[in-house]
């Protein structure tokens, strides 16, 4: 059993201890010293001086650590993305027909009649193109009697009845299709205005039909056309507009006008690369001035409204090729395939991007002449069906294209040390160029020989001295429009969207100016469109998508 007895013994100690803390607190507290009143307003007047201090400085404090954003317009950014989405931008475009010769033909049915064949081919029209609600069909009929009209015709550049019969040439038969085109340019002239006017011209004399695209906006069927092939040569007016004037000729496997080669600045810079494989064989200079002169300045002048262009050159020496060539006895030749191709530029040694000239955001396409060394030399590609190529080049989309050319003869300079230099000649420099000249066409998506096949048969088309036509180029500015005005809303969209994911993230003045200027860009654009405009729509100044 626990004692307890000595608990009742400590007790007085601790009271007395107790006792002694209470005397000692209560000798702190001096009556001369305390207050004897409450706090009066001076204690408040601090109290409130310092409150005060702290929510004057408040903002300032606020201000210094707070992300600065610019306002961007996000409600203009999300109507823009989804009118793009909702609705392509299509172009106004104006057809007319005309033809002559014929009889007992109603001008208001022709109309109908190539209205519908037309809303067939477009029944799924793409972005840039026109669609059945926004074009209009005009029809002329030329007969011993007289000029009828459709009610669409358009009275700016109506047919002047009788202006066949002014031509001195045969217009059937192919033998002067440039001088045609010419007099036909003449007469359709008041139709190239900002207004433009797409034409075809149906003669009925001659016997076979056959049928020209001229360089202008307008093409002509001559040939004998009977009462029964009447809805045969409707087809045929109707695929020329679709096929030919709003989709550019453009075949399955060429490349999709979505890929232009244009810099998100609307600059291209065209880099001609001469390449000597061994110097030791021989060494070949060009004449670049001359052809930059002759060739590409019209180029340059006629894609002005699709890009600013600017050229160079450069000579480069020790620049074998990667992959390897074998000989064939039955050709005499060594041969690369098209398997080949992947491994044909040496990125190893083949220095190619050095334009100081070139952005970030400009785009360079690279053309390359390849002169073979001794030992691979002659050099043919040969293609899949087995053939050898005619140009003995190819191109490799959104970078450019090369050509192989074999001096003449493949002689080796072994009597001389060094080896002699030459300069290639203007006629096989002329023919070289002009094989570029058809690889930049195909990197912009259009045709490089001159033929049309269709479904109602062949069109001949007639090549410009520019390097494009007027129906292409405005084909390429239709596209481009779109591409851009595409490129400019995604952009836009998903820039919007990431902002507004992160609350604290940086935007400076200059992107909010650029997002405006982008967004004025883009609704210009879309007027543009509206009214036909092609080269505004597509205008370099107006590539704005960042």
């Amino acid at each position: 059993m626990a004692d307890f007895s000595g608990s009742p013994e400590n007790r007085p100690s601790e009271i007395s201890e107790t006792s002694d803390r209470s005397q000692n607190s209560s000798a702190d507290f001096d009556p001369c010293t305390m207050r004897k009143t409450k706090p009066g307003l001076k204690r408040l007047f601090l109290t409130l001086t310092v409150l005060f201090s702290f929510f004057l400085g408040a903002p300032f404090l606020l201000k210094s650590i707070e992300i600065y954003r610019s306002p961007l317009p996000f409600r203009d950014i999300d109507s823009l993305s989804d009118s793009v989405g909702s609705s392509p931008l299509f172009f106004p475009c104006h057809f007319q027909t005309i033809f002559v010769g014929f009889d007992n033909l109603d001008a208001y049915e022709l109309g109908s009649s190539i209205r519908d064949e037309m809303r067939k081919l477009t029944e799924h029209p793409v972005c840039g193109a026109c669609s059945g609600s926004n074009y209009t069909v005009s029809v002329t009929v030329e007969s011993a009697s007289g000029c009828a009209r459709n009610y669409n015709a358009e009275s700016s550049c109506m047919w002047r009845c009788g202006a066949i019969g002014e031509l001195d040439f045969d217009f059937g038969s192919g033998s002067d299709d440039d001088g045609v085109d010419e007099f036909l340019g003449s007469v359709l002239g008041s139709c190239e205005g900002l207004r433009k006017v797409y034409s075809v011209v149906v003669v009925n004399r001659g016997g076979e039909i056959r049928a020209v695209v001229g360089k202008y906006r307008h093409g002509w069927i001559v040939g004998r056309v009977l009462g029964e092939r009447m809805d045969e040569l409707v087809a045929r007016v109707a695929e020329t507009f679709v096929k030919v004037f709003v989709n550019g000729g453009k075949e399955s496997g060429s490349i999709h006008g979505e890929f232009m080669p244009v810099g998100s600045d609307g600059r291209i810079i065209l880099s001609f690369n001469l390449l000597n494989a061994d110097p030791t064989d021989w060494i070949y200079d060009w004449d670049f001035r001359r052809i930059d002169e002759i060739l590409f300045t019209p180029v340059i002048k006629a894609l002005g409204p699709v890009a600013n262009i600017s050229v160079e050159s450069q000579v480069l020496y020790h620049t074998p090729k990667s992959s390897i060539s074998y000989w064939d006895e039955k050709l005499d030749s060594y041969i690369f395939s098209t398997k080949d191709l992947p491994f044909f530029v040496n990125s190893n040694e083949w220095h190619l991007d050095t334009s100081t000239a070139a952005g970030g955001r400009s785009k360079i396409l690279q053309f390359v002449l390849y002169i073979p060394s001794a030992k691979e030399c002659p050099l043919l590609l040969q293609l899949p069906n087995g053939e050898i190529s005619v140009t003995n080049a190819f191109i490799s989309p959104m970078w450019g294209g090369v050509a192989v050319w074999n001096p003449p003869g493949c002689l080796r300079d072994s009597g001389s040390k060094p080896p002699a230099r030459h300069t290639i000649s203007p006629q096989d420099l002329q023919k070289v160029f002009e094989i570029f000249m058809g690889q930049l066409r195909q990197l912009f998506g259009l045709k490089s020989d001159s033929l049309y096949v269709g479904a109602s048969g062949t069109t001949k088309l007639l090549a410009s001295e520019k390097g494009f036509t007027e129906w292409e180029l405005d084909v390429l500015s239709r596209q481009h429009a779109c591409f851009n005005l595409v490129s400019c809303a995604t952009t836009l969209g998903s820039l919007s969207r990431l902002v507004q994911s992160l609350p604290r993230m940086i935007i400076m003045d200059e992107i909010g100016k650029q997002v405006k200027f982008s967004l004025e860009a883009a609704k210009l654009t879309q007027n543009n469109a509206s009214l036909g405009i092609y080269d505004a729509s597509a205008s370099p100044q107006d590539k704005q998508d960042r």
